[in-house]
């Protein structure tokens, strides 16, 4: 059955070897092994479906293994132990015995496929996979960059550290292309585990959001943005890690200098008393039409995307904002300054940097219309240029020709 060329990959390329490429993707059959569902839009931040979508993409032909089995009656029970007795954090999917049986799984899945590729958003299931196939996979950071940084990991038992890390060293010897989203999860990888950096190679995600914005969208919608109140963005489903806190103060300090200002929080629910500045709208689904309406309705009426995380990896909010010609507000910790550049699709500011910092940083485009405004179409540029699943997703799949064709 003949496969016709998407048009706008034609229109991007206009040359034949993309034509090329694009065919000879599609003799590239690939297994896509997740943990969960590969279609769940709630698995992985919706990371697992999106990079799914990306590979499909770019011509490359995707089976997928999935729903594996992730714990076992041992690990139960070593989660029952180190969770009542110790009082600590043990991670299941990081259990020896369940890697395992993620390895087993995904084996017998492979006996009866003709695939050429193992490919996974994640190294977990492909550990211990004994395959003559090639193996590569696409994430987000590596366990020593995480043990410390994140809240989650500052209680863990040993147990499940040194397990995960002797399994992710095994992952990355035997992977003939392990990418990342940031040059921070990419370099850990490099100086703790001594990976060779030939088949260490990084992409950011694209924005995990229906786009089909144009420039002209953009600039009728930033001229659009009322001026008579600054409405900040914040998203996010842990207030503390990812600095609500500070976003709260923020917006009432911009009052308190006499800049009217919003905060609208989605995706989580602020303990304590707030101030009357402060929008709580709570979960909003991307899986329904209401829901994908008032997440677009709060991109495109605010002014900036502020999420002052004490701990992230490479969030797929700041691409998505990104795609609205919406500049962002952050800090300078993990993979984020790989998507966030400065004076080109926002800010990225110290972690320990003040409301005051920020509201300084808001006040001076505030301001300035004219500088503003540019920000928010360089902003689009990004999603345009390097921060969708389009462009992710050729990037990747001719960095598997290259490593593992």
């Amino acid at each position: 059955m003949a496969t016709s060329l998407p048009h706008h990959t034609l229109q991007q390329h206009g040359c034949l070897r993309s034509y090329l490429t694009y065919f000879v993707n599609l003799t590239m059959k690939l297994s896509y092994i997740t943990i969960t569902d590969p279609y769940d839009l709630r698995a992985f931040s919706g990371l697992n479906a999106h990079i799914l979508g990306a590979l499909r993409g770019s011509g490359l032909s995707v089976q997928t293994i999935g729903n594996l089995k992730a714990e076992t009656p041992l690990s139960f029970l070593k989660g029952a132990y180190y969770g009542r007795i110790k009082r600590q954090t043990f991670f299941k999917v990081h259990d020896t015995g369940v890697l395992r049986g993620f390895a087993s799984q995904v084996a017998q899945a492979l006996k009866s496929s003709d695939c050429k590729l193992v490919f996974s958003p994640k190294w977990e299931p492909i550990a211990y996979l004994q395959t003559d196939k090639p193996i590569a996979f696409w994430h987000d950071a590596t366990i020593p960059s995480l043990v410390g940084f994140y809240p989650c990991y500052k209680n863990t038992c040993r147990k499940s550290i040194t397990n995960a890390i002797k399994a992710e060293r095994l992952a990355l010897e035997k992977c003939c292309l392990a990418v990342y989203s940031s040059d921070w999860a990419a370099n850990s990888a490099i100086e703790y585990y001594g990976v060779d950096p030939q088949k260490i190679r990084v992409v950011p995600f694209g924005a995990n959001i229906v786009c089909n914005r144009t420039l002209k969208d953009i600039l009728f919608s930033i001229e659009q943005r009322a001026h008579d109140c600054c409405h900040l963005l914040f998203i996010g489903g842990e207030w503390d890690r990812k600095g609500g806190d500070l976003a709260v103060q923020v917006a009432a300090s911009l009052n308190a200098r006499g800049i009217p200002a919003e905060l609208h929080v989605v995706g989580c629910q602020p303990p304590g008393d707030l101030p009357d500045c402060v929008r709580v709208h709570g979960y909003i689904s991307k899986e329904t039409a209401n829901g994908r309406h008032g997440l677009d309705a709060l991109f495109t009426q605010s002014h900036f995307l502020i999420l002052p995380t004490r701990a992230d990896c490479t969030p797929v909010v700041f691409p998505e904002a990104a795609s609205f010609g919406l500049p962002v507000l952050t800090t300078k910790v993990g993979g984020i300054p790989t998507v966030v550049h400065n004076g080109r699709n926002g800010h990225t500011f110290d972690v320990a940097a003040s409301a005051r910092d920020y509201c300084d940083h808001i006040e001076r485009l505030w301001s300035n219309t004219a500088a503003y405004q540019a920000l928010c179409q360089t902003s689009f540029n990004e999603y345009v240029t390097r921060l969708n699943w389009e462009t992710a997703g050729q990037k990747v799949a001719a960095l598997i020709q290259e490593h593992c064709g």
